[in-house]
């Protein structure tokens, strides 16, 4: 009888045990896609929030911050009243998005950051920081458009490649430099496929970036301005 119940004691706390583990991987998984309803219900949030205090619900940043990375959605001022809590795939609620918006003076059109190609950017960024310490200049290699470089890794000593995972398609992005020694993400394979498989109307001298906000829920950080040329595909547009 003893050995029954110790047996049945060991199964219930075995299958409490394997119930806890399995939800936080739920949950991780949970947090890899922004999904349509998060979306929606931030943008919902954020529409009434400005519409109750003729502001957007955003963190202040400096004036010179990148434009998709200027409009970070501040939850603190969308709780409890607009929203109950941050969606679930948000930074705020251990995912991997952060709430941005786009076009703030128009439409107000609720985005996301992709976190997870930060790692590799911030860990290139501090070796580029490093050699420029050091050596009082960046370690470019060789001007690839108006004011940004490919960044000469030799020089660096960094033993991995330069590029992050596209948060668009499957394929790798090459990482690139600027004047000033910021590192930045080139997007012009992502922008090729998304000229080629959506309908546009871009004229030579447009900020082309827009077709990626456009189809998908995600911006493209650390970017620059694209354009395209006179064959019609994604060059770099000068600043």
């Amino acid at each position: 009888m003893k050995i029954k119940l110790i047996a049945s004691c060991l199964g219930l706390i075995l299958l409490f045990f394997l119930s806890g583990c399995m939800f936080p991987q739920e949950k991780r998984a949970e947090n890899q896609v922004p999904y349509e309803n998060q979306l929606a219900s931030v943008q919902q949030a954020v529409d009434q929030y400005k519409q109750d205090n003729s502001v957007l619900p955003i963190k202040t940043k400096d004036e010179d911050t990148p434009i998709y990375q200027k409009y970070v959605i501040d939850f603190k001022q969308l709780l409890p009243r607009y929203m109950q809590e941050p969606p679930g795939n948000s930074f705020e609620n251990g995912g991997f998005y952060q709430y941005v918006i786009i076009n703030p003076e128009e439409e107000a059109e609720v985005k996301v950051i992709d976190l997870r190609i930060m790692r590799e950017i911030q860990e290139l960024q501090r070796e580029v920081n490093n050699y420029i310490k050091e050596n009082e200049y960046a370690p470019i290699e060789e001007p690839i458009g108006p004011g940004v470089y490919s960044i000469d890794m030799e020089k660096l000593d960094y033993h991995r490649d330069a590029k992050v995972e596209s948060p668009y398609n499957e394929t790798y992005l090459p990482l690139i430099i600027n004047k000033h020694g910021n590192v930045l993400i080139d997007y012009a394979m992502d922008l090729n496929i998304a000229l080629r498989e959506n309908d546009h109307n871009f004229k030579k001298g447009d900020d082309i970036r827009e077709i990626l906000t456009d189809h998908s829920p995600i911006v493209p950080v650390f970017s620059v301005p694209y354009t395209i040329d006179d064959n019609g595909e994604p060059s770099f547009k000068k600043e």
